[in-house]
């Protein structure tokens, strides 16, 4: 791009008059490029949290038993709600299995009334007094005491730490007279008395225990029900915003071009010395270098063949924002070649490599031939 001020290619000095304006129009072009990065960013941080969700995804599905996959095969076949309407859903089916799991309890609690009522049943309802009672070794024997006020306490804590299920209770109750049947002698009373209670409130259990076991089968199919239409949700959230980040993409690919073209516009002829440096640059770059360059060419030209095997490269055929792009990525593409340490070069390549900057070179050499002939004549 010609500088305010400089000479221009025909050595006339640029008019000194139009250097406010021409910082002006370069302080845009800074501004767009700065822009278009920005955008940019954000966009790879978007395209780097889909890859992660769907990453996380593949992992949750190698999970999924063979029966949550049918059920997620039912899903995908009806409409798939947003994220917002299953979070809708699965707050109403948690309030409702609470409310089934609290009748469940209160069913529970009429066989522990039944038991507690019984008139064996004195010695369990409060605490062991093992001071009272002189049992020095009980802590030793019993790993965890429990009783009956404390198992009623537990059943009406408000403060969320009571008991989250029935077979919580359940295990509690039965724990109640397994210690007691533990640390006393099976000849004596209260040995007797835990184990007939104990008899009595397994069959009790076992009349409520199907229903218990229906509605922890319910639960456990809802919540695979739930994570599934949550996944597919998700999955419909993230295919849309995929289909947005490609629609951003496209537009700041456009956005792109269309800079490229003003800047295009703006670009000084390039001089014979710098073609010539362009054209040493080109003989030195790798192979896959080589083939971007081409691909630059192509850009501008669409009847050049970048992926023949000769190519007939003409420099001073191409336009001068074709020059200065091949110039700009030229020089990058030398600078990260000499930061590697097995940059071109150094006797490394292979056959293919050096035949392809060869036909380069020679390209660019017959139509030097070319032009040099044309001027003697």
């Amino acid at each position: 791009m010609e500088t305010a001020g400089a000479p221009s290619s025909d050595g006339r000095n640029n008019n000194p008059g139009n250097a406010d304006c021409s910082a002006v129009v370069v302080e845009g072009f800074r501004h767009h490029v700065d822009e278009m990065i920005s955008k940019v960013v954000k966009l790879e941080q978007r395209l780097n949290e889909i890859e992660i969700f769907y990453s996380n995804m593949n992992k949750k599905q190698a999970n999924i038993s063979k029966g949550g996959s049918a059920t997620k095969d039912k899903e995908k076949d009806k409409h798939v709600p947003s994220i917002k309407k299953q979070q809708q859903d699965a707050s109403r089916r948690e309030a409702a299995a609470a409310k089934r799991m609290q009748d469940l309890m209160r069913q529970f609690g009429t066989i522990l009334r039944q038991i507690t009522q019984h008139k064996w049943a004195w010695p369990f309802m409060q605490p062991v007094d093992v001071e009272g009672l002189g049992l020095d070794d009980y802590y030793e024997v019993i790993d965890k005491p429990m009783d009956f006020s404390t198992i009623k306490n537990q059943m009406e804590a408000k403060d969320g730490t009571g008991y989250k299920n029935v077979r919580e209770i359940c295990a509690d109750v039965r724990l109640v007279f397994k210690n007691a049947m533990k640390y006393n002698d099976e000849r004596s009373d209260v040995h007797v008395m835990a184990k007939t209670l104990l008899a009595k409130f397994e069959e009790k259990w076992l009349l409520l225990l199907p229903k218990v076991t229906e509605e922890e089968k319910r639960r456990e199919e809802e919540e695979v029900e739930a994570q599934i239409a949550m996944q597919l949700a998700q999955e419909a959230a993230h295919a849309k915003m995929v289909r947005d980040l490609s629609k951003e993409l496209y537009e700041v690919d456009m956005h792109l071009e269309e800079l490229r073209e003003m800047v295009a516009k703006r670009c000084r002829k390039m001089s014979t010395e710098e073609k010539r440096k362009l054209g040493v640059a080109l003989c030195k770059l790798s192979t896959e270098d080589i083939s971007k360059a081409l691909e630059i060419v192509a850009q501008s030209n669409p009847c050049f063949q970048a992926t023949a095997e000769e190519v007939d490269l003409d420099i001073d055929a191409q336009s001068d924002s074709t020059l200065w792009r091949l110039n700009f990525f030229a020089k990058e593409a030398l600078e990260n070649q000499n930061k590697n340490s097995g940059s071109i070069g150094d006797g490394n390549e292979n056959h293919n490599t050096n035949k392809r900057r060869k036909d380069i070179c020679d390209a660019l050499a017959r139509t030097s031939k070319k032009k040099a002939k044309k001027a003697k004549e």
